[in-house]
């Protein structure tokens, strides 16, 4: 039976449950997504898993943009961040079984979390910017790569960024005020800090269960966070995927360039619907900084967003 919705449902639906969380609360939704994935799975056609998550994600937007059934509304977006999730999951798992690891808990041997650790890691979890001299010398040494990021997600972990990348994203915002949304840990942030960068960090610090988050990365969703420093520069690493936040980065009068870290695959982060529905920035995948994202395995990508040009050309 489904549960009926009211504002406490909504709002913690905001708040982006875990999977493990939605799947608990509407076990109906997550029997026919995995009904459906696991057919298009069967079949092994990988454009029939896009289109499908596409067909969800529009499914979503349209009932949510709707006057009608609230319930209804809900049961699609709740379809559509499952399955998202699922996939990217499926995703992660699969990388794990390339590289043996189909048993037990997945890890490093010696050698190769030895040379992980020094490579991508300062203390710890806490990662620094990686030298690209070292990491292309040491890391073809490590033949257990596939099993690095299914080692980190789940502590919030979507990508390392090498030092040529920090360096080059401070040049681009150079001296301009700049927010990053969705900051998690803070570790873009500090990085950019420490070029220089007059930056504000930003959270809802809605993954308490995953990510420790530093005292100096404010806890504000993107909305807020936009209206209360008015930056002229906002960058933002792995949004989630359908997210309904971006959205108020387009609408902010102010910024002048967005910034998004995310990957090749476009159904693993952030909300492309917002992406092409907007009118008011061009957008243009940097290749050359896409390659800074490592490790390269992950297909990593940078995206900029530069607002156009006024007819006057202020």
């Amino acid at each position: 039976m489904k549960q009926k919705v009211n504002a406490k449902t909504l709002a913690w639906l905001k708040a982006n449950p875990s999977l493990e969380e939605l799947c608990s609360r509407y076990p109906d939704d997550w029997a026919a997504v995995q009904q459906d994935i696991s057919v298009i799975v069967e079949r092994g056609v990988a454009q029939e898993l896009k289109i499908y998550l596409e067909r969800l994600s529009n499914d979503a937007a349209l009932a949510r943009g709707s006057s009608g059934d609230r319930q209804t509304a809900v049961s699609k977006f709740v379809r559509s961040r499952m399955a998202h999730e699922s996939v990217r999951k499926l995703c992660l798992d699969m990388l794990g079984t390339e590289a043996g690891a189909t048993k037990g808990k997945l890890r490093f041997n010696l050698l190769n979390g030895y040379i992980a650790q020094k490579l991508l890691f300062s203390r710890g979890w806490e990662r620094k910017p990686v030298s690209l001299f070292w990491f292309r010398l040491f890391w073809p040494l490590v033949w257990q790569k596939r099993r690095l990021m299914p080692l980190v997600q789940p502590r919030g972990i979507y990508c390392f960024y090498s030092r040529a990348l920090v360096e080059s994203l401070a040049r681009m915002i150079a001296c301009r005020s700049c927010v990053e949304i969705g900051a998690g840990d803070g570790t873009l942030a500090r990085f950019l800090k420490n070029q220089g960068v007059q930056l504000t960090a930003t959270d809802t610090h809605d993954w308490k269960h995953v990510v420790e988050y530093p005292g100096w990365v404010v806890k504000s969703d993107a909305r807020a966070a936009l209206a209360t420093y008015s930056p002229e520069v906002v960058i933002c690493s792995w949004p989630p995927s359908q997210n309904d936040f971006e959205r108020h980065v387009f609408n902010t009068p102010g910024v002048q360039l967005y910034i998004v870290i995310g990957s090749r695959y476009r159904f693993a982060f952030g909300n492309w619907k917002d992406y092409q529905r907007q009118s008011a920035f061009d957008i243009e995948e940097d290749k050359k900084l896409g390659a800074l994202v490592l490790p390269p395995e992950l297909g990593g990508a940078v995206y900029v967003f530069r607002r156009k040009a006024t007819v006057n050309g202020s």
